[in-house]
């Protein structure tokens, strides 16, 4: 099995006889990569600007603001906001449609369950971050030496604060990417997510063993891409 791994030939699947692991992954993966992506920037999008505002604006109600909407979002577990979403925009509006693949209508609530965690982490980060950030000498060097408020912010404060939300988002992406198993259930997604989930319903071992190497194998190849990240945005880890 072992040999056949290293060839990409991950087995058999023992519930569809005709069809191996591999190509039941490399079918799904696709959906599971799109839903991770997009809900990844979004995510991004939403958590780096709310945190980088309620560092600069400690105190103020951005601040209490935005701490409040992260901490909400962070303690709501993904399938209660899918639920919600449902009954709201689904049943309630009938704006989006419950379940399905295929459309943009069918991508906007997965992708807000998906989002919501990391964007409320990713916004915890940055502003911690940008707060040390603020403290440290180089930044009151670049101030003292009359630079616009703005490159100082731009060159020594948010460049520097993202080191850290870099490190968390290589693991998010991995996560997002591999599939989400209860939001591709609750929303019908035939992603990778989801055929674990069958896979352990059927007593599949073939494609449960393929789904945990092929999540390893991108956690593994992510975190050698924030490595490389980290050389771009910082500058002491390339004099090393």
């Amino acid at each position: 099995y072992v040999g056949g791994v290293l060839h990409g030939d991950l087995g058999i699947s023992y519930s569809r006889s005709d069809r191996t692991v591999t190509s039941i992954l490399i079918e799904g993966f696709p959906k599971t990569a799109t839903l991770g992506v997009l809900a990844f920037i979004l995510a991004q999008s939403l958590g780096i600007p709310f945190g980088m505002a309620a560092a600069l604006k400690q105190n103020s109600l951005i601040d209490y603001g935005s701490v409040l909407f992260a901490t909400i979002f962070a303690s709501i577990p993904g399938f209660v906001l899918g639920i919600l979403l449902m009954i709201i925009f689904s049943v309630t509006l009938h704006w989006l449609p419950t379940s399905g693949w295929g459309t943009v209508q069918q991508l906007v609530m997965p992708v807000l369950c998906l989002a919501a965690l990391p964007a409320a982490q990713s916004a915890r980060i940055t502003r911690a971050s940008t707060l040390d950030v603020m403290r440290q000498d180089y930044v009151r060097t670049a101030r003292s030496k009359g630079l616009m408020e703005n490159v100082v912010r731009l060159r020594h404060i948010f460049r520097n604060s993202l080191i850290p939300v870099v490190t968390v988002a290589g693991p998010e992406l991995a996560n997002l990417v591999t599939g989400s198993f209860i939001i591709e259930n609750l929303f019908a997604i035939p992603g990778i997510g989801r055929l674990f989930v069958q896979g352990i319903g059927a007593r599949d071992y073939s494609l449960i063993m393929g789904s945990i190497l092929f999540y390893a194998f991108t956690i593994a190849i992510l975190n050698l891409v924030v490595d490389v990240l980290y050389a771009a945005i910082d500058p002491r880890i390339r004099l090393e």
